[in-house]
C-alpha cells in the first residue's frame, strides 16, 4: 500500500479494529475467571477470619463445624453460627482458609 493519507488511514482504521477485536477476545476469557474476593471479608466473618488462619488444612466441613460451629457471622437473615451456615454442606474438603471464606461468603450472600 502506498505511503499516501488514504493508506495511512486505512491502516489506523485496521489497528483500532484489530485493538477492539483483542478487548473483546480478552473480556471474554476473563468472563470464565472467578470473581476475586474482596478485602472486606475480614469484616464480615470478624474473629472467624483468625480462627480460619489457624485451622490445619486441608480440613473437611464437619471439623469445621466441630472447631468453629459456635461462632458467629452476619448473614441476609441477620447472625448465624457456623453450624447453621455449613448445616446444608456434605462434608467438602477445603485446602485453605480462603477455601473455606469463599464457602461461607457464597452461602451468607445467596437469597
Amino acid at each position: 500500500m502506498g505511503d499516501n493519507k488514504k493508506g495511512r488511514d486505512k491502516q489506523a482504521d485496521d489497528e483500532e479494529r484489530r485493538q477492539r477485536e483483542r478487548e473483546l477476545e480478552e473480556a471474554r476469557d476473563r468472563g470464565d475467571e472467578s470473581e476475586p474476593v474482596h478485602d472486606e471479608t475480614g469484616e464480615r466473618l470478624g474473629d472467624l477470619d483468625e480462627a480460619l488462619e489457624s485451622q490445619d488444612y486441608p480440613t473437611m466441613t464437619d471439623e469445621l463445624i466441630e472447631a468453629h460451629g459456635d461462632r458467629e457471622v452476619e448473614t441476609q437473615e441477620g447472625w448465624k453460627s457456623i453450624d447453621e451456615v455449613l448445616a446444608p454442606i456434605d462434608n467438602e474438603q477445603y485446602d485453605s482458609a480462603d477455601d473455606v471464606r469463599n464457602r461461607i461468603q457464597g452461602l451468607i450472600h445467596r437469597g
